[in-house]
């Protein structure tokens, strides 16, 4: 650990290997980029930007940014549809589909859906064969109130084959108005979303009498029909303006978009084209219909909650059980107080199954499939042991913070040949991450130690594990440090499938998809057995140190920062890596306590150089060339 300035109330730290050349290899021959397609100049104001977040075009489908659901997974930064069969299959809800089919869960609905870009969903239910039961929606072309009519759950003989209803106005605006709009073939959704007086469309006894009740519901934007949204309980409507109450006086109407109305005072044209005015962006409702008005904001209107990735989700997200922002913001218990929950006041789910509900058991059950990122606790040593040298009471470590005997339970040693000069991060089952230049492809010269403390001597805890196969990323360039980054296969138990008898003191760190995660200045943690000054010693127990992320490497290192690289530390030098903590973990935690491995200690120019902060590679770039040799479920929480 480095810390040439002695600062007692910031733990020190870090460890780097040479620094490459201070020039590019003359055999490099520089790439012309093609030049990016311009698009119509957008009207901006203090909400929406940056304008370079806006030309990358986001969406719904850019999961670098935010989560896929359960029905898709992350692949190279695009949200894809799965396969039926990776839903989840216990304690789900049956639904029927339009063609009368049962389908095991609406998780299975909603991969058809997004496999075919139809609505396949009726209703949740099992009585499917009746095909005068099913889920419909009409939006009148005349006043534009929107009509369902809603299948029965089968609970009753006397509930016939289900009702007609309005929708009420409590909830209504463009995500669902969208959804409605898709449903009767409009590709790009609604054009305006209203609410108009029940009573001002009953007043003419000419007109067609109208249902007399409604329902409210609320979707997210991803809908292609009503049908998949969240659907409470039917409300009955007060005919006249004297009796009626605000929330069932008005019903919903909408206006649905066509391609051809005229785009000249386009304010905001989102990424399919359809164009909203400005004022509807960044509010937390998905007005574009592919979430892209939402995506690149700098603030939210609205009272919506704005994600450190720029993302505004609705403020009915907060604290409803189910993550939005990448990093866990949303769910943070101090934002508990600011949970507005509408519909526990007034509107109940006892009539009608609530997909978000589905959504969130979903997300439940394929979190739980990974244990990574949270150290077991219980197995913590909170002794202190002192290390006793000739003319001194206590040695303690220049600019370090000894770590507690099994605290840092994915940080492993790598030893060659018995020299342990490199570290690494447990990431599950029988894989390890180091830095490529920690090591070479002969798994016979490299062991593993596990909750190792000191340096040189094992305590109760420490595992020894020999090496099966070692995975250097194959452009690994030995010259620049580029794709500095290696798995190390560990051998398995003799007649087992687990490389490593079951130990509470070790725990492995989780792998992050998104280079988008954590943002510059957020504070992670660095570990390793380095040195602790430039020409000093190793240390001899396990250091530990915090360092800010640091944007904008190109400024220090020039041309010699390239892609899949990142920094942090400090400026002044006062805590960096040094030699011996190469391959070691950077780790960054998100708002819900779950550690991730956002970086591997790879180079830096000497150790503690003022201006000059410690480079490491980022895993978050590599993150499909480890699930290619890991398989889905050793790497992410939110993406199997």
């Amino acid at each position: 650990m480095q810390q040439q300035i002695r600062q007692p109330v910031k733990p020190p730290f870090l460890t780097c290997a040479t620094a490459p050349p201070t020039t590019s290899p003359t055999t490099a021959s520089p790439t012309t980029a093609s030049p990016a397609p311009t698009r119509p100049p957008r009207k901006t104001d203090d909400y929406l930007g940056p304008a370079e977040c806006l030309e990358k075009e986001f969406t719904r489908a850019s999961c670098d940014l935010v989560f896929c659901p359960p029905w898709e997974r992350c692949i190279n930064g695009h949200c894809s549809c799965k396969l039926p069969y990776l839903c989840p299959r216990d304690g789900v809800v049956p639904v029927c589909g339009r063609n009368t089919r049962k389908y095991l869960s609406y998780c299975q609905v909603m991969v058809l859906s997004c496999r075919t870009g139809i609505s396949m969903m009726s209703h949740f239910g099992e009585n499917c064969e009746d095909s005068n039961s099913r889920f419909s929606s009409f939006i009148d072309p005349q006043s534009g109130v929107v009509k369902l009519f809603l299948p029965s759950n089968g609970s009753s003989i006397e509930e016939g084959p289900g009702k007609e209803v309005l929708v009420c106005g409590t909830l209504w605006d463009m995500a669902a108005a969208n959804a409605a709009c898709k449903d009767a073939k409009h590709k790009l959704g609604a054009a305006s979303a209203r609410v108009v007086p029940y009573h001002s469309l009953t007043a003419d006894p000419s007109n067609e009498p109208l249902p007399g009740s409604c329902v409210s519901v609320r979707c997210q934007g991803y809908e292609r029909s009503l049908a998949e949204c969240v659907i409470y309980d039917p409300t009955e409507i007060t005919a006249t303006a004297a009796t009626a109450t605000a929330a069932t006086a008005t019903v919903a109407t909408a206006t649905c978009y066509t391609e051809t109305q005229e785009e000249d005072n386009c304010e905001f044209k989102c990424v399919n084209k359809k164009c909203v005015s400005v004022e509807q962006t960044c509010d937390g409702v998905d007005d574009c219909g592919d979430r892209s008005d939402e995506m690149c904001c700098k603030k939210c209107r609205n009272d919506a909650f704005h994600c450190r990735t720029g993302v505004c989700v609705h403020k009915e997200a907060v604290r409803d059980g189910i993550v939005d922002c990448l990093d866990g913001k949303d769910e943070s218990p101090v934002h508990t107080a600011d949970r507005t929950r509408f519909e526990a006041r007034t509107l109940k789910n006892t009539e009608y199954i609530s997909p978000k509900s589905e959504t969130r058991a979903n997300r439940q059950h394929l979190e739980s499939k990974l244990y990574c990122g949270i150290p077991n606790s219980t197995t913590v040593d909170d002794e202190e042991e002192e290390e006793r040298v000739p003319g001194g009471r206590v040695k303690r470590v220049v600019g370090g913070v000894p770590a507690k005997p099994t605290q840092i339970q994915w940080q492993v040693g790598i030893e060659e040949y018995g020299k342990l000069d490199c570290g690494g991060a447990y990431i599950g089952g029988c894989w390890v991450l180091t830095a490529a230049h920690c090591v070479r492809p002969k798994p016979s010269a490299f062991q593993v130690k596990f909750s190792l403390w000191k340096k040189r001597r094992p305590q109760d805890t420490t595992d020894v594990v020999p090496v099966h196969d070692i995975h250097i990323h194959p452009k690994y360039n030995a010259a620049t440090y580029e794709n500095d980054i290696a798995l190390v296969e560990l051998e398995k138990l003799p007649f087992k499938q687990e490389c490593l008898v079951e130990n509470p003191a070790v725990s492995a760190v989780c792998i992050p998809w998104s280079p988008q995660l954590f943002q510059t200045n957020h504070t992670c943690s660095i570990s390793g057995w380095g040195r602790t000054t430039a020409g000093g010693s190793s240390a001899r127990v396990l250091l530990w140190a915090n360092v800010s992320l640091i944007s904008n490497c190109q400024r220090f290192y020039k041309d010699r920062f390239k892609p899949g690289m990142m920094c942090a530390g400090d400026l002044k030098g006062d805590v960096d890596s040094c030699q011996g903590d190469s391959g070691g973990p950077l780790v960054c935690e998100d708002d819900q306590g779950i550690s991730y491995l956002w970086g591997i200690v790879s180079w830096g120019e000497r150790c503690g150089q003022p201006g000059f902060p410690g480079v490491y590679t980022q895993v978050a770039h590599y993150f499909e060339w480890i699930r290619s040799h890991t398989g889905w479920p050793a790497v992410t929480r939110y993406n199997s």
